[in-house]
């Protein structure tokens, strides 16, 4: 029995979990935002933004394996997750300042 098959599956699944978690974080997020915070942090709409975490939340859970979701390839998967760190990194941070109502580029000492 060859057993490099079966650490690889398991391994996939892993990781196709972990990225479908990190599509999912970013859809809440996303949700949970008011509109006006998106145009204070001057990010697109949050209709684009939904539409793009949607979806790849949608991407990432036809990517998880068979015993789960339907195991798509693993590029659209990639693909999915990517648009979720993006968001996740640039844009979460920028609504996070927007909620505060603060200026992007203060310091935490003021304006530098």
């Amino acid at each position: 029995m060859n057993i490099i098959p079966i650490v690889q599956t398991w391994l996939f699944l892993a990781l196709a979990l972990v990225a479908f978690g990190i599509q999912i974080w970013a859809l809440i997020d996303c949700v949970r935002a008011k509109p006006v915070e998106f145009e204070r942090a001057f990010k697109k709409t949050k209709g684009f933004w939904l539409g793009i975490t949607a979806g790849s939340a949608a991407i990432g859970f036809i990517c998880i394996p068979p015993p789960i979701g339907l195991g798509g390839p693993i590029f659209l998967q990639l693909i999915a997750v990517t648009a979720s760190a993006i968001y996740l990194a640039d844009v979460r941070p920028a609504l996070k300042d927007a909620r505060r109502g603060g200026n992007r580029n203060s310091g935490p000492y003021g304006p530098w």
